[in-house]
């Protein structure tokens, strides 16, 4: 359970906080009732209040006595762009110690339904120290984990964005995904918090089976998030069929191999009951051709899973281009003839640089600032 900062001097950010430890907050910290406490995460939670002060229902006294102490994450955004089709927002926010992260709104109307699903894509980490060759953020190198705070923010302020939508307030946010800038799972505690409160009914009330959390394949912390009990979505960032293409492309591959990961892929299943979703962006000429599907298809075959097949957004500093749209397809029949059902991923927000870190890159360029500064490696 996320507390607060062990430092009292430190104030607490309210937003990083779970029900309970609000509720601890409020009633022994500040002697208050505990259906304060309720009233306090409504206005953080499902009224998006920022300022302590805006939230009407306390006594003033007590937003004055909490104000004093504690803080609520608040992420303002430096750009704010929209798709030309307005299917797409994404944010690049500039975190108080000059840290950018970004994060995307994607809207998709499925024939039948009168409101579109609406999934926010949030960042776990500023930069990423894993290094894949066509990640934006890879190149970036990484920078520090975000809080709780941090990553629950994302999700409040784009809440806003598409409760706008319709104005009525009712057509808010449907999913979530961890598939931003970082490696969710290599910030494990703060990332599990953040589902936590992001699943609360009490608050965004995130059903678990619509977040998705993406992984680069990081084994240890994959089987952990299996014994934790809750439903969300296991998504595995494949890329190739085989160590010797994955380990150009996917440099944790050399620490955990193909055969480890599939392993720990059918532990999860057994664990969990749930499907496995892979992650397979397609490179021209790299991953693509029929061979690698043959060699996919055989090595995902018999396991519970689904592969989103996905067309590379190109980076400046990246050597790979798009797979051709009819070469993705002929890739996708040769999996069903496998057994492996997939998906060719729907593209969104290519024209206001959507793809994973390429905005900060943009505005780091534009600001005549490095963007590969502290990188580290773990391969």
């Amino acid at each position: 359970m996320p507390t607060a900062p062990a430092d009292s001097d430190a104030p607490t950010d309210l937003l990083g906080l779970d029900f309970d430890a609000l509720e601890q907050l409020v009633t022994g910290r500040f002697g208050a009732p505990r259906y304060r406490a309720r009233q306090l995460w409504d206005g953080i939670h499902r009224q998006g209040r920022r300022n302590i002060d805006d939230i009407a229902t306390l006594p003033a006294q007590l937003r004055h006595e909490i104000g004093a102490e504690c803080i609520v994450t608040s992420l303002e955004p430096v750009v704010r762009l929209t798709s030309a089709d307005r299917s797409t927002d994404k944010a690049l926010y500039r975190l108080p110690d000059g840290e950018l992260i970004e994060t995307v709104l994607m809207r998709y109307f499925a024939d039948g339904h009168r409101r579109p699903r609406k999934t926010v894509c949030v960042s776990s980490q500023a930069g990423c120290a894993l290094g894949c060759t066509f990640c934006a953020t890879g190149q970036q190198g990484f920078r520090r984990q975000l809080t709780v705070g941090e990553i629950v923010g994302q999700v409040i302020d784009m809440q806003r964005v598409a409760n706008a939508d319709d104005g009525s307030g009712e057509s808010g946010i449907t999913n979530v995904v961890f598939m931003g800038m970082g490696e969710p799972l290599a910030n494990y505690d703060n990332t599990l918090a953040a589902i936590r409160i992001i699943n609360d009914a009490r608050g965004i009330g995130i059903g678990a089976r619509h977040i998705t959390v993406s992984t680069v394949g990081l084994v240890p912390p994959m089987l952990r998030l299996a014994r934790e009990g809750i439903q969300v979505n296991l998504a595995v960032s494949l890329h190739a069929p085989d160590d010797a293409t994955r380990s150009e492309t996917v440099p944790i591959n050399r620490r955990y191999p193909l055969s480890e990961l599939i392993s720990a892929c059918h532990q999860y299943v057994e664990m969990t009951g749930r499907r496995i979703f892979f992650e397979y962006v397609l490179l021209r000429g790299q991953n693509d051709s029929i061979d690698h599907a043959e060699r996919l298809g055989g090595l995902l075959t018999g396991l519970n899973c689904h592969v989103n097949l996905i067309p590379v957004n190109p980076t400046g500093d990246g050597p790979y281009g798009r797979t051709k749209r009819g070469d993705a397809l002929r890739f996708q029949s040769e999996l069903k003839t496998w057994g492996v059902p997939s998906t060719v991923r729907m593209e969104k927000g290519i024209d206001i640089d959507a793809g994973c870190g390429q905005l900060r890159a943009r505005v780091l360029d534009e600001e005549g600032l490095p963007t590969d500064t502290a990188r580290t490696s773990v391969a």
